[in-house]
């Protein structure tokens, strides 16, 4: 049994709905053996999931990146992610879906014949607290050391887990991670940056995971009347910039009021992050 998970919890895994404590899947799973997957996670608040279609899209895109062929529909992704949350009985909640190659023969090549595996559990999650949200969150730069297809949802996450770690050993919330430079993202969010009043983010690259929340965050700019650019930020522009924000699906958004050890503009969150979350509570509130 592993501490602090609900073994009891309703899981699906390849068409059936077992306990998580019963779930098994061969260790010639290409996903254990090679990483040879991917996976998202829907957000949900009060048991309604947040921006779902985005994240099903990206899952499909990510799909098709590595050649996966699943059966299954986007009417069918759907209704997964809507009975999952509904067996759970949980209010907010994210949903995380992870579907590998299959199970064939240890060997590098794409196997011929074989059926993916496809696994969905429920977990709750509480949303960022006052503290985060008021007093901000703690940063450190490192080098971008991962490989060059960040675009993808992969189930790879080795170089985003030492990323994190790098941030667990400095004793702080995260990192911003550059590439020759140049921002890409954090340990595992999104990375944006304010400077004279601009809201700026690394372009949709493959150097970057896009967020569901990239585009959420444009839609909340453009409401609030805050101009936006998508370029290269320098290490220079991060080091000087007046706010720094990061976003992902369980964080949603929040600031970074600390990085490299020194405040970022007056060490406090600033009035850019200040409108964008609001607008981030009110999308959630119309759900």
């Amino acid at each position: 049994m592993i501490p602090d998970v609900d073994n009891d919890s309703i899981v699906y895994l390849n068409g059936q709905h077992v306990r998580l404590g019963d779930a098994k899947i061969s260790v010639l799973d290409r996903g254990f053996i090679f990483g040879d997957g991917i996976y998202d996670v829907v957000p949900a608040y009060k048991g309604k999931p947040f921006r779902m279609e985005g994240h099903l899209a990206r899952l499909e895109r990510s799909l098709a990146a590595i050649g996966i062929v699943s059966d299954m529909t986007r009417d069918g992704w759907r209704t997964l992610v809507l009975d999952m949350i509904a067996r759970s009985g949980l209010g907010d909640c994210m949903v995380y879906i992870q579907v590998t190659r299959g199970v064939a023969k240890r060997d590098h090549g794409f196997p011929k014949k074989v059926e993916p595996t496809v696994f969905c559990m429920v977990s709750p999650f509480e949303r960022p607290d006052a503290a985060k949200r008021e007093k901000g969150l703690s940063a450190v730069g490192i080098p971008d050391i991962r490989w060059l297809h960040c675009e993808i949802k992969s189930v790879s996450l080795l170089g985003n887990v030492l990323a994190k770690q790098r941030a667990t050993e400095a004793g702080v919330d995260d990192v911003l991670q550059f590439r020759d430079g140049f921002l890409s993202e954090g340990s595992s969010c999104n990375i944006w940056v304010v400077r004279d009043g601009v809201l700026l983010a690394p372009p949709r690259d493959n150097l970057i995971l896009e967020g569901i929340r990239y585009g959420l965050m444009e839609e909340m700019a453009a409401a609030a009347g805050i101009a936006f650019e998508a370029r290269a930020i320098s290490e220079a522009e991060v080091d000087t910039a007046d706010e720094i924000m990061l976003t992902s699906a369980t964080k949603e958004v929040l600031p970074i009021t600390h990085y490299n050890g020194k405040p970022v503009g007056k060490g406090v969150p600033g009035p850019v992050y200040a409108a964008l979350r609001a607008g981030y509570d009110k999308a959630i509130a119309e759900l």
